[in-house]
């Protein structure tokens, strides 16, 4: 099948599929004598599985991890836990992360009369100097399993 057809079946765009060749995430397909790209329904099974992996956040260097380990038939199960379990970690940092920037401009939208006049701790927090949110009283914490969220 031709790159059009591999990016329906596949759910990857065109565009995609030449990128994850060019840096080897997929193998470089056999050409056609007009120099078309043939792709095979392993190559499509391929493109899904990136895609799944891209769809849950994944980085292109865990998803080559995942491939390596995935066509490895005899890979240890332990090997793709951990892959799995560190971008867990990563999500989780990222999700109390958003939540303080969440939190910092729901404190800031409190604080804005939100009305005609031109004083606004939003603004002013943006253009303030030293990047720091000043405005905002310390977060309280409380923990559920490793990942932070406000209380």
């Amino acid at each position: 099948m031709n790159i059009g057809q591999a990016a329906e079946a596949s759910g990857v765009s065109a565009k995609m599929i030449r990128y994850y060749e060019s840096i080897g995430l997929i193998p470089k397909t056999v050409r056609t004598e007009a120099g078309y790209r043939v792709y095979s329904d392993k190559d499509v099974h391929t493109l899904r599985f990136i895609r799944r992996a891209r769809d849950l956040g994944f980085s292109v260097e865990q998803i080559a991890d995942l491939v390596s380990l995935w066509q490895d038939r005899g890979r240890a199960s332990k090997d793709v836990k951990r892959v799995a379990l560190e971008h867990v970690e990563t999500l989780e940092r990222k999700i109390a992360e958003l939540q303080e920037m969440a939190g910092t401009l729901k404190h800031l939208a409190r604080t804005c009369h939100g009305d005609g006049r031109p004083d606004c701790p939003i603004i002013e927090e943006l253009a303030s100097d030293d990047g720091s949110v000043t405005s905002r009283p310390p977060p309280k914490f409380g923990t559920l399993g490793k990942m932070s969220v406000r209380e």
